[in-house]
C-alpha cells in the first residue's frame, strides 16, 4: 500500500498539481480572513464585513466566461498553460491595488480590487481545474486532487497565517505586495509544466463552447440532483469559515496568535491531511471518502462551538485549527474528485467551471448573512447551527450515487 501511494504522489504531475493548488489557494483569504482583520482593526462593522463577501460573486458565475477559454488558444504556451499565465500575472497586479487602499477612507476602491482579485483568482481557477483534469489520468484523480488541495490549503494558510504575523509588523499594503510577490511560483510552475495533449473534438464554434457543455451535462441521469448535492455538502463549513476570523478576535485572540498557530498547527494538519486523504480513497475510493470526510468536516464546525464555550484557550485554538484543517481538507479532496469525474474533456473548463461555481454559491451568497447570524444567535449557537446545516448535503450522497462506479474509472 506504501510503496503504491508513495509512486503515484512522486511525479511531476502530481507536484505540478500540489504547486498549482498552492496559487490557487493563495489569493482566497486575502478577500477572505485577511480582508476581515484589516476591516475589524478599522472599526467597520460585522453586518458590512459579511456583506464584503459578495465580492467573491465571481466564484460562482465562473461558468459564465469558462467557454473562452475552452474555445480559444493564445500564441503562446498552449491552449491551457497560455491563459493560466495571463490571468496569474494580471491577478498579482489586483492583488497589488487592493493593498493600495482603506477600507476606512475608500471602501469603494476596496470592493472593487477584492472583486478584481475574486475574478481574476476564479479565472485560475478555472484554467488550473481545467488543466489538471486533462493532465492526470482517470486513476490518478484521487491522489492529484489531494496533493491539489494540500497545496491549496497552504496557500490559504500562508496568506491567512502568514498575513496575519506580517500585518502586525507592517502595514496591510506591504502584506498585500508581499503576497502579490509569492505569485510568481504559480508563474514559474507555469512556465516549467508541460501542456496537456490537445482533446480531439475541442470547441471550434460558439455553439460547441456554450451551448454543448452544459447539453452534454444535462443529458446525464441525477444532472439536477448532483448540482443540488454540490451546492450543499460543505455548505456549513464554508458559512462557519467565513466568521471565523472576528470570532477569532472577538475571544481576544491576537493576529499573531491566531498566525501563528495557525502556521505552525494548521500546516502540519494540511500535509498529514493531503497524505492521508490520498491513501484513504486510494482503499475506500472517492464515493467512500465523500462519506468519511464529510461527517469529519461536520465534527469539525462544531469545534468551533466548544472553543466559544471555552473562550480564549490557545491549546483549544490549535486543536480546533488543526481537526478544522485535516478534515476540512480530505473532504475537498473527494469532493473536488467526484466532480472532475463529471466532467467530458471535450468541455473541461466549462463543465468544471459549472460545478465549481455552484460550489462556490455558499461561500458567497449563503455567507453574506453570516455576520447578523452570529449577532442574533451568539457565537456558540451560530457554529451549532452550521453544523446542522451539513447535514442535508450527507442525506443527498446516497441519491447521487446509487451502484454508482468509482470516479476512479
Amino acid at each position: 500500500m506504501s510503496t503504491t501511494l508513495f509512486r503515484r504522489l512522486l511525479t511531476p504531475r502530481m507536484l505540478v498539481a500540489l504547486l498549482m493548488g498552492f496559487s490557487c489557494g493563495l489569493p482566497l483569504l486575502l478577500t477572505g480572513s485577511v480582508l476581515q482583520a484589516w476591516m475589524r482593526e478599522v472599526s467597520v462593522d460585522l453586518k458590512t464585513i459579511g456583506l464584503y463577501t459578495l465580492v467573491g460573486l465571481p466564484y460562482t458565475c465562473k461558468f459564465l466566461w469558462a467557454p473562452v477559454f475552452d474555445r480559444f488558444i493564445l500564441p503562446f504556451l498552449g491552449r491551457r498553460r497560455g491563459w493560466l499565465l495571463v490571468v496569474q500575472i494580471t491577478l498579482a497586479l489586483a492583488l497589488i491595488g487592493l493593498g493600495y487602499g482603506d477600507p476606512a477612507q475608500t471602501p469603494w476602491l476596496i470592493a472593487l480590487m477584492a472583486a478584481l482579485v475574486t475574478f481574476f483568482s476564479a479565472s485560475q481557477d478555472i484554467v488550473v481545474d481545467a488543466y489538471r483534469r486533462e493532465d492526470l489520468r482517470d486513476e490518478e484523480l484521487g491522489a492529484g486532487s489531494s496533493l491539489y488541495i494540500s497545496g491549496y490549503r497552504l496557500g490559504m494558510l500562508l496568506a491567512g497565517g502568514g498575513g496575519l504575523i506580517l500585518a502586525d509588523h507592517l502595514p496591510f499594503s506591504k502584506v498585500y505586495l508581499i503576497m502579490a510577490l509569492l505569485m510568481g511560483l504559480g508563474v514559474i510552475t507555469t512556465l516549467s509544466c508541460r501542456e496537456p495533449p490537445l482533446v480531439q473534438g475541442r470547441p471550434c464554434s460558439f455553439r460547441e463552447s456554450v451551448v454543448e457543455p452544459f447539453q452534454d451535462y444535462f443529458r446525464r441521469d441525477r444532472a439536477v440532483l448532483i448540482l443540488l448535492f454540490i451546492l450543499l455538502y460543505k455548505i456549513g463549513d464554508q458559512m462557519a469559515s467565513t466568521m471565523t476570523m472576528p470570532f477569532y478576535l472577538d475571544l481576544g485572540f491576537t493576529k499573531t496568535e491566531v498566525g501563528a498557530v495557525v502556521k505552525l498547527f494548521g500546516t502540519w494538519a494540511v500535509i498529514l491531511g493531503g497524505v492521508v486523504g490520498a491513501a484513504i480513497m486510494l482503499r475506500i475510493g472517492t464515493i467512500g471518502g465523500l462519506w468519511c470526510f464529510g461527517i469529519l468536516q461536520a465534527l469539525s464546525t462544531a469545534g468551533f462551538a466548544v472553543l466559544a464555550v471555552i473562550g480564549y484557550n490557545v491549546p483549544c485554538l490549535a486543536g480546533v485549527i488543526a481537526f478544522e484543517n485535516l478534515s476540512g481538507g480530505m473532504g475537498t479532496a473527494a469532493y473536488t474528485a467526484y466532480m472532475a469525474s463529471l466532467t467530458n474533456k471535450r468541455f473541461t473548463a466549462t463543465q468544471y467551471a459549472l460545478l465549481t461555481s455552484i460550489m462556490g454559491v455558499p461561500r458567497v451568497i449563503a455567507s453574506a448573512p453570516t455576520g447578523w447570524m452570529a449577532e442574533l444567535m451568539g457565537w456558540p449557537v451560530f457554529f451549532l447551527a452550521c453544523t446542522l446545516i451539513a447535514l442535508p448535503g450527507l442525506m443527498l450522497l446516497p441519491v447521487v450515487t446509487p451502484g454508482s462506479k468509482d470516479p476512479r474509472r
